[in-house]
């Protein structure tokens, strides 16, 4: 899809899908800086939170508020969703390491925050957002890994970006993405290093089927950065 379409399929399916070259041309930055960031997902923690007792989920998260000049990181927070949107995880506070200074001094990351915050307003309107993004590693060392143990589901903010940052020694994570309130759907599989799943939250519901080993070492890297107007999402006072 061309970047000048983006914002009409936005309008018109809920969702849209850019490929890594007009990703890096929307942004504003070369393709070879996104993909020097990808070094920053190999030392991700362990999930310790898994309901499901699986050891194949390593992540990141940190928050920010993006205006449209400017990007302030706030004070480090739990990642709180209810269980409407979340059944397995949903109703508990979920502390987990912020993302490194690495990359978030590296140019490309304030450039990718505004842009996303850009393309969310003009879709609604023109405010500060509330941006959490989420560093994502899963791997094949429970025998399968699973990208949305949650399964389909909305995320409860107003825009979901999903970039496929690496896929290694794999197979399956495809994305399957459904109208809320109807019966169509797609399904595709993201392989490109730094292709963009952008979706309006409250229209369509996503998902990733499981992930298995082709390699001794398998793995599917994902930023998943989410915004929503007026607030965080947080566990009601």
């Amino acid at each position: 899809m061309k970047l000048d379409d983006l914002i009409p399929t936005l309008r018109t399916q809920g969702y849209a899908v850019l490929d890594a070259d007009a990703v890096a041309q929307a942004i504003g930055c070369d393709l070879a800086e996104l993909m020097a960031l990808n070094p920053q997902w190999n030392n991700l923690p362990l999930d310790t939170y898994m309901k499901d007792g699986g050891r194949y989920r390593r992540r990141r998260h940190s928050c920010f508020r993006v205006d449209a000049d400017s990007v302030t990181q706030v004070a480090h927070r739990a990642h709180w969703q209810p269980l409407e949107y979340n059944a397995l995880h949903g109703g508990m506070q979920r502390w987990f390491e912020p993302i490194l200074s690495a990359l978030l001094e590296s140019p490309a990351w304030g450039k990718l925050l505004k842009w996303l915050a850009k393309v969310s307003s003009a879709r609604s309107v023109a405010q500060p957002w509330f941006v959490e993004a989420h560093q994502f590693r899963i791997d094949t060392t429970d025998g399968i890994g699973r990208p949305t143990p949650e399964g389909a589901h909305r995320d409860g903010v107003d825009f979901v970006a999903v970039f496929l940052v690496d896929r290694h020694g794999i197979k399956g994570g495809e994305t399957r993405v459904f109208e809320a309130d109807g019966p169509s759907g797609q399904r595709f599989t993201l392989s490109q290093s730094w292709s963009l799943l952008l979706l309006e939250d409250a229209r369509v519901i996503h998902e990733s089927t499981p992930i298995q080993p082709l390699a001794q070492h398998g793995y599917r890297d994902t930023l998943v950065v989410t915004l929503r107007s007026g607030a965080f999402q947080g566990e009601p006072a």
